[in-house]
């Protein structure tokens, strides 16, 4: 089973590929991403090991709490965000090297599958148990701007750590319907529903990725962004819903 960690919690995994060790003699690939990238690079991380003979470990969670914990310090190899703020954090912190975009999203309205609760549009949400991103973190801040772009006042029921968090009130049917990103509404598309945004897709989320200063092997960390910015890794990005920048 592969390591999924919380900020700053790393749980054990046993190595999934057969090659031989990295010539640095690394055996592991910390990569800090934000919890929208998780299907993707849960789906990118076997081929690399078993390439690289390395165990990837994950980090998922708010861009914005994992770019602040790397800016501090933190132990890491790879920093995904999706957005820039976040990743200019960690750039200005002197941490983060060889920055790229490599992909891109946009957000959605997302019901339980069936829309019991007839979410049409942001209109209906007036009315609704809905649920978004706390404004802190990057989704939360773009669905601030669109709904209030489009005149929105409906106020939440509650406001979630990240994108994952908010998409699990939905599929758990604790709330009509969620703000999150067209990739998380791939992602649990039989459970949910996506209602599209009009003009949201004017407006898409860059996902940056960088090496990290902090990293024991920065050639490895830079051979894990080589492979993401690939054209097989574009690929597995576009199956997940993601955009090209």
């Amino acid at each position: 089973m592969r390591r999924l960690a919380a900020l700053a919690l790393l749980l054990p995994l046993a190595a999934c590929g057969g090659g031989t060790s990295d010539e640095s003699g690394s055996d592991e690939l910390t990569v800090l991403a934000a919890a929208s990238l998780t299907d993707a690079f849960e789906e990118l991380a076997p081929p690399f090991e078993e390439e690289h003979g390395v165990d990837v470990t994950f980090s998922l969670g708010s861009s914005t709490d994992l770019a602040a914990s790397v800016a501090d310090g933190a132990p890491g190899d790879v920093l995904a965000t999706a957005d820039e703020a976040s990743m200019a954090l960690a750039e200005e912190a002197g941490v983060a090297s060889d920055v790229e975009t490599f992909a891109t999203n946009v957000l959605t309205i997302v019901v339980p599958t069936g829309n019991p609760a007839g979410i049409e549009s942001l209109d209906d949400l007036a009315g609704a148990t809905w649920v978004r991103c706390a404004d802190e973190v990057p989704c939360g801040k773009v669905a601030a701007a669109v709904l209030d772009a489009n005149g929105v006042t409906a106020e939440p029921v509650s406001l979630e750590e990240d994108v994952r968090a908010t998409l699990d009130k939905v599929v758990s049917g604790e709330a009509d319907a969620g703000l999150v990103y067209a990739t998380d509404a791939v992602s649990a598309a039989g459970d949910v529903e996506a209602v599209a945004i009009p003009g949201a897709e004017d407006e898409p989320t860059s996902y940056l990725v960088a090496t990290l200063e902090q990293s024991e092997d920065p050639d490895l960390a830079a051979d894990w962004v080589a492979w993401v910015t690939s054209q097989e890794g574009r690929a597995v990005l576009a199956d997940a819903g993601f955009g090209v920048p």
